[in-house]
């Protein structure tokens, strides 16, 4: 394993993101508030409790999986999509660096930035609910898992999209939809019986399941439907990107 070229990619991606630390840090901080201003009191004041947990507290896992999943495929994608713009990817491929090695040091760098904001939302929210973390280990594996698992799949659209467009095209218009529609606001056991149902096919319900169960031991799913549905994920992931970079797609061509 060639961990200097690891290191050399992790930090220049890196590098990147603390030159717009202010972006990173700041932008969280204010969507989270306001976020808990617009649902925490315009809903919250009509939703008091959401099995046993008061709303302002139980949207705070949403809201945490809501940015870690966007940024880490942002930051994925990007990552990529710029040596394939600039040419650059041809000098990468021809290094001695082989596809684990290159894919470590990107999704590592997007994967340390959205997990950076995962925890600076956490914090953010602390200021305006009581939280509590019934099971801390958990909640840090299914963080570092989400992150792992979205920069992934943001590599895989970073080496698929051909324009700028096409990289928002996917969280924009699949990724967004699916979490808002996941459970991110509202427990599925509100929704009415056919659409409980029809939810369960969304997998980002298992996601934000699991995330919020080691907050609160409240889960809309089996926590170990939760955790197969992220390695699952993960691996189908992993695997794709092992095809393209057998297969040269996208990169080569």
């Amino acid at each position: 394993m060639n961990w200097s070229a690891i290191a050399a990619i992790y930090r220049f991606e890196m590098a990147r993101f603390f030159r717009t630390l202010a972006q990173s840090f700041f932008s969280p901080v204010l969507s989270t508030s306001l976020y808990f201003v617009v649902f925490g009191t315009a809903i919250g004041s009509r939703i008091q409790e959401v099995e046993g947990v008061s709303y302002g507290a139980f949207i705070v896992p949403g809201l945490i999986m809501l940015s870690v999943v966007m940024l880490a495929i942002s930051n994925a994608s990007f990552g990529i999509y710029f040596p394939k713009f600039l040419g650059t990817i041809y000098e990468l491929l021809s290094a001695p660096v082989n596809f684990i090695e290159i894919v470590i040091g990107y999704v590592g760098a997007a994967a340390t930035k959205a997990l950076f904001v995962g925890f600076v939302i956490l914090i953010t929210a602390s200021f305006f609910v009581d939280l509590q973390i019934e099971h801390p280990v958990a909640m840090v594996a299914f963080l570092v898992l989400t992150c792992l698992s979205f920069s992934l799949l943001g590599f895989i659209i970073g080496i698929w999209a051909s324009n700028f467009e096409q990289m928002s095209l996917v969280p924009q218009l699949v990724v967004t939809p699916l979490i808002f529609l996941g459970g991110t606001f509202y427990s599925i056991s509100m929704l009415p019986p056919v659409w409980q149902t029809i939810t369960l096919f969304n997998p980002v319900v298992y996601l934000i399941s699991g995330f919020r169960w080691s907050f609160y031991g409240l889960a809309d799913v089996p926590i170990g439907y939760s955790l197969l549905a992220i390695v699952v994920f993960t691996g189908a992931c992993l695997g794709f990107i092992w095809w393209i970079f057998k297969t040269g797609w996208r990169i080569r061509s």
